[in-house]
């Protein structure tokens, strides 16, 4: 992602601020405002554009649980992980019964 935000910033559509230390706040310049006015189609409109709906659905839904799983890393008691750890191995066998499934 640095390389893509360091070019943005480079063709001066981007400027990097310090925050915090080590941190760098990345804002549009007034180029980038024009630059992303321009844009009629969303890019991950353009990614999904074709793909099988069932796919691009099944795929958001684990992104989503990912992001709330690596959440609980921090943010879950011990005893909360665990049960999320069942939770998610219960969820892979299900997935894995659901393959197995005849028609």
């Amino acid at each position: 992602m640095y390389p893509t935000l360091q070019l943005l910033v480079d063709e001066g559509l981007l400027v990097a601020n310090e925050t915090d230390g080590s941190k760098k706040l990345f804002e549009l310049t007034e180029d980038g405002r024009a630059a992303a006015e321009k844009v009629e189609t969303p890019p991950w409109e353009e990614i999904t554009e074709g793909a099988d709906p069932g796919h691009v659905s099944l795929r958001k839904a684990v992104g989503q649980l990912f992001g709330a799983v690596a959440q609980s890393a921090h943010a879950a008691t011990p005893e909360q992980q665990q049960r999320i750890v069942d939770i998610v191995n219960n969820a892979r066998r299900e997935v894995y019964n659901i393959l197995s499934e005849t028609e």
